[in-house]
C-alpha cells in the first residue's frame, strides 16, 4: 500500500484521504472563501420571490440553479431569468436539458438502469445538449448545469472554439456521481468550472479533494428527501476551512425531488435557510472571508 500513496503523491495527488482536515489556503479571486447558491428554481416567479426575500434579510448570495432543464424553459422564461441575475448581481445556471430521465429508454428507470444518472445516450443527444446551450446563450445565460462526461468536454471544445461564447461556465452535477480527487482532477482537466461532488462526501475526503484540484467544490448544505434528506449546517464551517472555495449549495431540503417545482412559498422558504446557514457561519467560524457578490 505504501507503494501506491507513493505513486498518487508522484501525481500530485493525495496519498489518501486526508484525516488531519488540514486548512485550504486556496481562494476566489476576489479572496473569498465561500459562497451562497440555492438550487432549484425553475422559474422567473419563484426566482424574484427569492431574491426580493434574501433582499429582505440584506443576504445577497452568488449563484441561483434551475434544474428541470433549459428545454423546459420559454425563451421569455430565460430572458426574465437572466435580466434578474443581472440586476441582482448573482450568476444564474441553467441545465442543460436533454438527460437519460427524458430520453426514450427505459433503462434509467430500472433498479440498476438508475446507475447510468443523467448522462446521454446516442450521438443524437449531444447535438441537441449543444442546441440547448447555444439556446440560452443566445438569450444571455453564460452557466451551465452537465450531467455528463462526454458533454462536458464536447461543450469545453466548443466554448475554445468560439461555437458558443467563451465566457461560458460549466458545473458539474452531484448526479454524476463523482467522489474522489482523481476523479475531480480529470473532471478539472476536461473543462469544469466547478464541480459538485457527491452529496453525502465527508470532511475528510473533501480535504483531499480540494488537495488535487483548484476550482470551486458545490457543496450541498441540506438535501431532499429523494436524496436523503440529511442537513448539514452544523458542518458548514468546517466544509469552509478545508474545502474552501466553496459554493454553499443551500435550500435544498424544501424539496421533495431534485426537479422540484418550486413554488414562490418554497422559494422564500429556501431563503430562510440560507439565513439559517449563515448564522452558524457567523457563530462558528466568524472569520471566514465571504465571497463579494459575481457580476
Amino acid at each position: 500500500m505504501k507503494e501506491t500513496r507513493a505513486f498518487l503523491a508522484r501525481l500530485g495527488l493525495p496519498e489518501g484521504d486526508r484525516y488531519d482536515l488540514p486548512t485550504s489556503t486556496k481562494r476566489f479571486a476576489d479572496g473569498g472563501q465561500y459562497r451562497f447558491e440555492v438550487p432549484g428554481i425553475q422559474g422567473p416567479g419563484a426566482m424574484k420571490a427569492l431574491l426580493v426575500e434574501l433582499e429582505k434579510y440584506g443576504l445577497p448570495i452568488h449563484r441561483v440553479t434551475q434544474t428541470k432543464g433549459i428545454m423546459s424553459l420559454t425563451n421569455e422564461e430565460i430572458q426574465a431569468m437572466a435580466a434578474m441575475a443581472e440586476r441582482y448581481q448573482v450568476e444564474l445556471i441553467l441545465a442543460i436539458g436533454p438527460r437519460a430521465t427524458t430520453d426514450t429508454s427505459a433503462s434509467v428507470n430500472t433498479p440498476e438502469g438508475q446507475r447510468m444518472g443523467y448522462r446521454l445516450r446516442g450521438q443524437e443527444q449531444i447535438v441537441r445538449a449543444l442546441e440547448d446551450v447555444k439556446r440560452a446563450a443566445r438569450l444571455g445565460c453564460r452557466s451551465f448545469l452537465v450531467y455528463d462526461e462526454g458533454c462536458l468536454w464536447v461543450l469545453n471544445e466548443a466554448r475554445k472554439a468560439g461555437e458558443i461564447p467563451t465566457e461560458c461556465r460549466f458545473k458539474v452535477s452531484a448526479h454524476c456521481g463523482h467522489g474522489n480527487p482523481c476523479a475531480a482532477k480529470l473532471l478539472e482537466q476536461t473543462g469544469a468550472d466547478s464541480l459538485n461532488p457527491v452529496r453525502d462526501i465527508q470532511l475528510q475526503m473533501l480535504a483531499a479533494m480540494r488537495q488535487a484540484i483548484d476550482i470551486p467544490l458545490d457543496i450541498h448544505t441540506e438535501n431532499p428527501a429523494s436524496t436523503g434528506g440529511f442537513i448539514r449546517h452544523y458542518e458548514v464551517p468546517e466544509m469552509i476551512r478545508v474545502a474552501a472555495p466553496i459554493y454553499l449549495k443551500t435550500g435544498g431540503s424544501v424539496a421533495k425531488t431534485h426537479s422540484w417545482d418550486t413554488t414562490e412559498a418554497d422559494a422564500r422558504a429556501r431563503a430562510k435557510q440560507v439565513l439559517l446557514v449563515k448564522r452558524m457561519i457567523d457563530q462558528y467560524y466568524p472569520e471566514a472571508i465571504w465571497s463579494d457578490q459575481e457580476s
